[in-house]
């Protein structure tokens, strides 16, 4: 933790609460989101840039100050983009890399089956299509073959012919199956960025911002960001040579979408270049250039200008669904390809998938809630949940690990029971608990045949014979952690509105300090003692309302997910009462008219506020 973290954590302990809400209808003590330390900043880059003030406190309460201001509000890759020779093994694969270019060497990629895996493994092939090659391509079946290259998948590519291939968005524990494909002839180049053992994969080169003598600083990168760094520095190793001499270069830029796409969808901090990626790609987006994502986004009837909520909710889920339940090469295939034919064909069949995935998982989701709530029963002071069930898609645990993890604030472990003795899971954490190095070190203890991922996220397979020693593992790593992020559970707010101040200005405003995302959260803001009307439940989950202003203006609200929980239940009871609600603003687009929505994200009564 950074000595500026704790300063801001100690700062929120020591100030008054928001509205004196000591703890709302979710269990958070409502703060300023902008520590006190920071308000003549906010002032300063208010006065420096000709902002509003709202504004200057948006980006102060952020990170920015006078002189970084202008890199918050235009994200460039120019001033943005690290030095990809930063990066441990860089310039040693792209070298490697150009070489197998020039020399037209049979080049294989294997590719994991996520966005982040699809997107790496698109990039890697348009790129070299621009050279005039074509590599082979290889996802690996999530049902059948699991996370990660195996000794079989590597070789058999060497055995087809490559001489290099190249590994992305996985490889850095493969330790054996890298080893194998040595042994049938070709050499391995690992392009990730999930966490790293001090012992790395005996491969060509291991390209990991995250391995851990990499001092680049770069370890915020989705897979597909480093992939990109790659291609830079593959460029410039060919651009040496003199190898566009006579040929045009590769228009990276022009890729930039697929970048944009797998950053907003890994979930990683939209810091640094990450909102460079993510700022630059939904302009090239916007340009509908890339065949299957213009087939997807007109399967799924978007008719707006992409934001990173048409990334990560729905363009994401769809492309992700071809590895959950259908073939796991669909992603990959639709974000490659040229044909619009086969594009549209792949959109259609991804959009099937997904409608089909969403039906399994609600019944997953009734039946792990119910899991949980009886797992906590034995013990409500736990500090994370274990679920495990025979007959479990395995391709959805991870969904249903980030609903669960998320509905009960706790690290969730949610595992598929297979009848031949093991069980493959995925978690999800909540913020400052690292499930990624809780994994792997069970992994080493001998608890799990293997694991890795991030902090937020990992994946995992265990023989059921071990569970009971597992989960006491796992109970004693994450006790104090869960209860140290529990302790800091607060509400960050950014400031208070009424609804007549929720207009399109405000939104225009807000919108040039973006993209938002983790490590750049989206503002948040509360409506004091607005009063609710025409509240109802849709679809037995959401919930949907009417906030009132003392003066009379409103604005039209909605919470996902919540009618059978205490925030649920306070909304339900509201009408006609006053509440003190916060949340996040939306355009919300309908029959041309573009209207402002607030997406509650939580409330309390204000009578039971301190004042």
């Amino acid at each position: 933790m950074t000595a500026a973290l704790k300063y801001r954590q100690a700062d929120s302990e020591n100030a008054p609460a928001m509205l004196g809400v000591e703890r709302s209808a979710r269990g958070s003590r409502w703060v300023e989101r902008l520590a006190p330390g920071r308000a003549l900043i906010a002032t300063a880059i208010a006065q420096a840039h000709g902002l509003p003030e709202l504004l200057g406190r948006v980006l102060a309460a952020r990170g920015a100050d006078t002189h970084t201001a202008s890199r918050y509000l235009d994200p460039s890759l120019r001033t943005l983009l690290p030095d990809p020779a930063r990066l441990q093994d860089m310039e040693k694969a792209a070298e490697r890399f150009a070489s197998a270019i020039r020399a037209k060497e049979p080049i294989a990629v294997f590719g994991d089956y996520d966005v982040d895996g699809a997107a790496s493994v698109a990039l890697i092939e348009r790129y070299l299509r621009a050279h005039g090659q074509t590599p082979t391509t290889y996802i690996p079946d999530r049902l059948t073959e699991g996370y990660g290259p195996s000794e079989a998948a590597l070789t058999g590519l060497a055995q087809e012919g490559a001489r290099l291939i190249l590994t992305v968005d996985c490889g850095t524990t493969a330790e054996a199956a890298i080893e194998a494909a040595n042994a049938a002839g070709a050499e391995i180049i690992v392009i990730d960025h999930h966490q790293a053992d001090e012992a790395l994969p005996p491969a060509f080169a291991v390209i990991n911002p995250n391995r851990q003598d990499d001092l680049s600083g770069q370890g915020h990168l989705a897979a597909a960001g480093v992939v990109f760094l790659f291609l830079v520095a593959v460029t410039r190793a060919l651009r040496r040579e003199g190898f566009y001499r006579t040929l045009p270069e590769p228009d990276l830029l022009g890729l930039l979408d697929l970048v944009a796409l797998a950053t907003v969808c890994d979930v990683v901090p939209l810091k640094e270049a990450n909102r460079a990626f993510v700022a630059q790609g939904l302009k090239v987006l916007r340009l509908r250039h890339n065949p299957g994502l213009r087939a997807l986004a007109d399967a799924a009837r978007i008719d707006a200008a992409p934001t990173c909520y048409t990334l990560g909710f729905i363009l994401g889920p769809r492309i992700n669904a071809g590895g959950r339940v259908g073939a796991s090469n669909l992603g990959a295939k639709l974000l490659a390809s040229d044909d619009e034919i086969e594009a549209r064909a792949i959109a259609a069949q991804l959009e099937a998938l997904n409608t089909e995935r969403r039906a399994i998982e609600e019944q997953m989701l009734e039946e792990a809630f119910a899991s949980a709530e009886a797992f906590l029963a034995d013990d409500p002071t736990r500090p994370l949940l274990f679920l495990a069930a025979e007959g479990w898609h395995k391709g959805l645990i991870g969904l249903i690990a980030g609903r669960v993890a998320e509905r009960f604030r706790l690290p969730a472990f949610v595992a598929a029971l297979e009848p031949d003795g093991f069980a493959t899971g995925s978690a999800r954490s909540i913020a400052s608990v690292d499930l990624g190095a809780a994994v792997r070190a069970a992994v080493h203890e001998g608890l799990l045949v293997k694991g890795g991922g991030h902090a937020m996220a990992a994946g995992f397979k265990l023989e059921r014979r071990k569970h009971d020693a597992l989960l006491q593992f796992l109970l004693e790593r994450l006790a104090r952690p869960v209860a140290q992020a529990s302790s800091l559970r607060h509400l960050a707010i950014d400031g208070a509105l009424s609804a007549g101040g929720a207009n399109q200005e405000l939104m225009d405003l807000l919108d040039r300090a973006g993209p938002y995302g983790p490590g750049h959260p989206e503002p948040r803001f509360v409506f004091p003692a607005h009063r609710l009307s025409r509240v109802r439940a849709i679809k037995e989950a959401h919930i949907r309302c009417t906030l009132h202003a003392q003066d009379g203006a409103r604005i039209e609200a909605c919470a996902f997910r919540v009618a059978d929980t205490p925030l649920g239940a306070l909304l339900l009871q509201g009408e006609g009462l006053p509440l003190h609600v916060a949340g996040h603003l939306r355009r919300s687009s309908w029959q041309g008219r573009e209207t402002i929505e607030l997406m509650i994200e939580d409330a309390a009564d204000p009578h039971s506020a301190q004042p």
